[in-house]
């Protein structure tokens, strides 16, 4: 067993058999993908859903155009460092940006249970257009639903984001090449960890916040600097770890990362030792991992570490020249490997 497979705050492994939706269904882990495999790919599979990334490159006329959806159902609604608007626009706008877009539009439906406070509503409506407006997207057709109380756990948010591909440069799991380095744009586990002491109320010496932040100027930077970026992920459920999973298996390709070289806050690093985690899955909301050719590695990297969001990007890894099957192996500080699987249960739902 390896990664959260380790800990002891993962749900047991369900049955294959179960006929019901599971929490862990939602959780970023093997669960999940085996829903979106079996019921929705297997039903409603296009070229776009093949694609397996965050969002639908589509072609109209001259025009590339990036699109993507969400639905936002994170608890506690407020949270150090972020609430449920500012995440819902934010995590938006970071799909787009992995797709190698630049943002413009955005749609927002707020399912409403009965009885919810109109001046909590008011604050979080007030949060959506302040980070909007910091990522420099309007927002430009929505809906309203009410559920009668006790059916809709206060407020649940759907967005869907709409980006203008300016560069002819092809973004996504399948360009991942042998030789290709990756990139971590920041250090990781911050908005999984903040998520928990506020619902627990977990009390920890040093304040914890959320990593939520919109991606866009940080990764246009780097193309514009003339990286030819080969793939991009924004690191939310299942943090680290599980994207690389979900990249090497996307694109057949075996990977490996050092783990010494992964940057985690100290103050998250020693919360997730207190709780039994592995900040390598454990969510952001602020974070994308990048893969480009080794020889434009340091290149994209000061780029990135120009961006105050970037200040602590590293170059963890790379993609190895393999036979199959893909595999993705994490190097230990002693120098040893193993494997790096989905993580079997649900760490924490409801995280974003």
């Amino acid at each position: 067993m390896n990664g959260p497979d380790d800990t002891g705050l993962n749900c047991p492994v369900p049955s294959s058999g179960s006929d019901r939706v599971l929490i862990a269904h939602g959780g970023g882990g093997r669960l999940m993908h085996r829903l979106i495999e079996d019921y929705f790919l297997a039903e409603l599979a296009n070229p776009w859903l093949l694609e397996r990334h965050d969002g639908a490159l589509l072609e109209v006329g001259t025009v590339r155009l990036a699109f993507t959806t969400d639905a936002y159902v994170v608890r506690p609604l407020f949270f150090p460092g972020g609430d449920i608007g500012r995440l819902a626009v934010f995590g938006t706008v970071n799909d787009l940006a992995v797709c190698g877009a630049r943002p413009l539009y955005l749609s927002a439906s707020f399912i409403l249970e009965e009885g919810f406070p109109i001046s909590t509503l008011h604050q979080i409506v007030r949060s959506v257009r302040d980070a909007a407006c910091r990522a420099n997207v309007a927002i430009v057709t929505g809906d309203t639903k009410v559920v009668e109380k006790g059916k809709g756990h206060d407020l649940f948010i759907t967005t869907a984001g709409v980006g203008i591909v300016e560069g002819s440069y092809c973004i996504g799991p399948r360009f991942v090449e042998p030789g290709d380095m990756i990139l971590l744009s920041g250090d990781v586990g911050r908005h999984g960890i903040a998520i928990m002491a506020a619902r627990e109320s977990l009390a920890f010496q040093t304040t914890l916040e959320s990593d939520c932040a919109p991606l866009a100027d940080l990764v246009g930077s780097v193309l514009k600097a003339g990286v030819n970026i080969h793939c991009m992920r924004d690191l939310t459920r299942g943090g680290l770890a599980s994207a690389l999973v979900e990249i090497a298996h996307t694109s057949g390709r075996s990977l490996e990362f050092a783990e010494d070289a992964v940057p985690v806050a100290e103050e998250v690093r020693g919360a997730c030792e207190l709780l039994g985690l592995d900040p390598l899955y454990v969510a952001c909301e602020g974070r994308c991992v990048l893969f480009c050719p080794a020889h434009q590695a340091e290149q994209a990297l000061e780029r990135l570490r120009a961006d105050p969001l970037g200040q602590n990007a590293a170059i963890i890894g790379k993609v190895l020249d393999v036979p199959p099957p893909p595999r993705v192996t994490r190097i230990s500080r002693l120098g040893t490997r193993r494997l790096v699987d989905l993580p079997a249960g649900e760490q924490l739902p409801r995280i974003c």
